[in-house]
């Protein structure tokens, strides 16, 4: 930034625009000694945003490696890892604990971006001193979190028997409402539909019984459907959707934007 260019001449433009064409820079319309703050704000909120996009996904990394979850876990070295000096047995998600902590110091560094923006008179160094933090940092704590992320996802181990135990154990309560939309498919108004579906729901919570036995003994289900109509709405497979396309559009959107 040359602010009104008096001390380049009448070449002043043209030597911006040079300098900043050579460092692949946009040319900013106009500037003082300094460009604006709000590019910085846009550029910290953007690598906060990402940092947060990646915490969002390791913290349920975390969540499902509990014991009482388990279905998915970070890589686990049991040769040389140890995951509590008291508790032997313990294999803790330390790579998305480590970044997913390092987010929340990215997301910090919104406060004094913003902050920076106001200087007086266009110029003081106020914002300096915070900068050779807020940006410096913002940088190295995103890469490392990227890479720290890069190394669970590229190593997760996936629990698929696990699964598909806690979804046992739900004794088929989670495939309520792919019944009820059934029912209402074959005629049945919806609010009949669900209140059908929730008496049957409490008393297999109550009785301790699966609800796909629940719901071939409950006249309007079962004069509707058969037992192998009934058995296949609670395969869980049946509830996938379109998921796997999603995925693979997802997938191939951010190839494209990568490339």
């Amino acid at each position: 930034a040359v602010g009104t260019g008096a001390a380049q001449g009448d070449k002043a433009r043209e030597l911006q625009a040079l300098i900043l064409t050579h460092l692949n820079l946009g040319v900013p319309l106009v500037t003082t000694q300094v460009v604006g703050r709000d590019r910085y704000i846009e550029w910290v909120s953007w690598m906060a945003n990402v940092a947060t996009s990646v915490e969002k996904i390791l913290q349920e990394v975390r969540n499902l490696q509990r014991s009482e979850i388990a279905e998915v876990a970070e890589a686990f070295d049991t040769e040389k890892q140890v995951g509590s000096s008291t508790m032997a047995h313990k294999r803790n998600p330390i790579t998305s604990e480590n970044a997913c902590g390092l987010a929340r110091v990215v997301r910090s560094m919104l406060l004094p971006t913003w902050e920076n923006a106001l200087m007086w008179h266009e110029r003081d160094l106020a914002n300096s001193s915070a900068e050779r933090f807020t940006l410096s940092h913002s940088v190295v704590l995103l890469d490392d979190i990227l890479a720290k992320s890069d190394k669970v996802f590229s190593n997760l181990v996936v629990d698929a028997e696990r699964m598909q135990t806690n979804i046992d154990a739900q004794k088929g309560l989670v495939m309520a409402e792919k019944v009820m939309l059934e029912l209402v498919e074959r005629g049945v108004p919806r609010d009949e539909a669900h209140e059908v579906l929730r008496t049957a729901s409490m008393e297999a919570i109550s009785s301790g019984a699966h609800l796909e036995d629940v719901c071939a003994r409950t006249p309007p289900i079962s004069a509707l459907f058969d037992g192998d109509e009934l058995h296949a709405l609670f395969e869980p497979t049946g509830h996938l959707g379109v998921s796997g396309e999603l995925v693979d559009e997802t997938v191939e959107l951010a190839r494209r934007a990568l490339d």
